[in-house]
């Protein structure tokens, strides 16, 4: 009697069979279909993490070819963020409605078509737009990808399988910038967004032929579940008005323009509201009831610091060596490598180091490291070179890995198994969160401190600086022997002072931002010794405790 068969005479529905294609079928006979899903899914979830990168180093020219300001160019990377940030409390549930594997390629074939957009954007808001679907899209890629591979993968190959999925995570941030550099000096920066187009088509194939079919009474059981959209709305509001108000805050006077001011109400009231929202439901796209977890909640807070201070400095670095130091894109690229290879290595010590040290001590270690590294940017000067970036980069490469795996471990290590979910994703969305937000803060220190250097520098040019008068004498030189107007010489002398102060300003503003960064981390590190010792039991520490 056949299994259909069987299950019909007792009353129970057949058993889901799962129709796989002729490769995959093959696979399946020979053994080897886990590994492809493996690599099917972790090929797409590089593109999402290579987006991350790609950008950075083409951003100046991004700014100069559609007409923008430093800040409002910002918003290419900061949208993107907040697109993430919004969908990753979404990708569990949406998986479970629709399907992991529908959902999984969906994502994957709107991040390709975003990219599209992208690359044809002629303006700076359909730019934008264009990121914010993209970022939609790879909001579904990233967290669904692990839990992909830990459905097709027994037990005893998940470590394996981890490690494949982990490298190709490390090696995106490694190969963006070169890969971005490269594109855009050779064939302008569109083409870094093109360059998904043949990379997610070859994704799309292998996730649709390794995959496996998703069972259709599963999401039955999930079709009539509610998705939180009040909290998701208030979520959208509180963070999109605040990085609005940091974004255009410097530009418009801040709380003198009534724009300003709305802004900052709009997001007291949807992050107010979103907090109430959250714990007033049964299901909330955000579980905030898990800060009542002493290490979930001071975790989460190192976390917004490390993701403001690690992933500000990841953009503001490329900017700083093209607008300031006239470094190429490729040069830039090439330039951030090394720290890449540093974050790389620095994953594979730390199974060795986590036996010896424990996290809050790895921590600490790596929050000395990156304010090290920012005391020596600080040093930076029209002089400074690619070698006086190499160590620093390195540094910071391998101190950003010591920090954020053992924040995970001491954050969520010690959890009971059923808030794990939920702490998880709220420990990622503060990361994403404090990335945003550093991003936008740091675009605005260097517009607020290059203006206020620059006033600083002025008020102490006068014919009676010695040093200003050689400057004049030595421009009118050059220029005489161009032209006989004295005029004109004399006002060619004067523009070639102006920008001489205007570079010295812009100079100095970024080594605020350095100097910055690293208070930011002194002020974070006696946050670290709260987290508390990671116990060996599977319960954690309640604040109220």
């Amino acid at each position: 009697m056949s299994t259909d068969a069987m299950a019909s005479e007792v009353g129970t529905p057949a058993p889901f069979v799962p129709k796989l294609s002729k490769l995959a079928q093959r696979a399946k006979e020979q053994g080897w279909l886990k590994w492809a899903i493996v690599v099917a899914v972790s090929f797409a979830a590089l593109l999402q993490v290579i987006d991350t990168s790609i950008v950075n180093v083409a951003l100046p020219y991004m700014q100069g070819n559609l007409g923008t300001t430093l800040t409002e160019i910002g918003w290419v990377s900061t949208s993107y963020s907040i697109a993430n940030v919004i969908v990753i409390p979404l990708s569990a549930w949406l998986g479970l409605r629709f399907g992991k594997k529908r959902y999984f390629i969906f994502s994957v074939i709107t991040f390709v078509l975003a990219s599209v957009m992208c690359g044809f954007a002629n303006s700076l808001p359909m730019l934008i737009l264009g990121r914010v679907i993209q970022g939609f899209g790879g909001g579904g890629l990233l967290a669904p990808a692990q839990a992909l591979i830990f459905q097709a993968v027994p037990r005893e190959d998940q470590g394996k399988a981890s490690t494949v999925f982990t490298i190709c995570v490390i090696v995106g941030p490694a190969i963006g910038p070169v890969l971005g550099g490269y594109l855009t000096d050779n064939y302008g920066w569109p083409w870094i967004f093109y360059i998904n187009v043949p990379l997610g088509i070859l994704a799309l194939y292998l996730c649709s032929t390794f995959l496996v079919p998703d069972d259709p009474s599963s999401r039955e059981d999930h079709r009539n579940d509610k998705i939180d959209w009040w909290g998701i709305f208030f979520l959208s509001l509180g963070l999109g008005t605040f990085q609005t108000m940091l974004e255009q805050g410097q530009e418009d006077d801040w709380f003198s323009s009534p724009f300003i001011q709305r802004m900052a109400f709009l997001s007291v009231v949807g992050i107010v509201c979103f907090i109430w929202q959250e714990l007033r439901v049964a299901k909330p796209a955000v579980d905030l009831r898990v800060l009542r977890y002493r290490s979930v909640s001071l975790g989460s807070i190192i976390s917004i610091a490390l993701g403001m201070g690690l992933y500000g400095t990841v953009f503001v670095v490329p900017v700083f060596v093209q607008n300031v130091l006239h470094f190429t894109a490729t040069e830039t690229g090439v330039m951030l490598i090394p720290g890449a290879l540093a974050s790389a290595a620095a994953s594979f010590a730390l199974a060795p180091l986590g036996k010896v040290f424990s996290p809050r001590m790895l921590i600490a270690v790596g929050c000395l490291m990156t304010i090290g590294v920012m005391v020596a940017l600080m040093g930076i000067n029209p002089d400074t070179g690619y070698d006086q970036f190499f160590w620093p980069l390195i540094w910071r490469g391998f101190g950003s890995v010591v920090m954020f795996i053992p924040l995970s471990i001491a954050t969520l290590g010690a959890l009971p198994k059923q808030d794990i979910d939920a702490a998880s994703g709220f420990f990622g969305l503060t990361r994403q969160l404090g990335g945003s937000i550093g991003i936008a803060g740091i675009t605005t220190l260097v517009a607020k401190q290059q203006f206020v250097h620059r006033s600083q520098i002025i008020g102490n040019i006068s014919d009676l600086n010695s040093a200003v008068g050689e400057r004049l004498a030595g421009g009118t030189a050059f220029f005489s022997a161009s032209s006989g107007d004295p005029v004109a010489v004399h006002k060619q002398a004067l523009t070639l002072l102006d920008q001489a102060v205007d570079f010295q300003a812009l100079l100095l503003s970024y080594r605020d931002v350095f100097y910055f960064v690293a208070f930011v981390f002194i002020l974070m590190m006696p946050l670290i010794f709260f987290l508390g010792k990671t116990p060996k039991s599977t319960s954690a520490i309640p604040i109220s405790e």
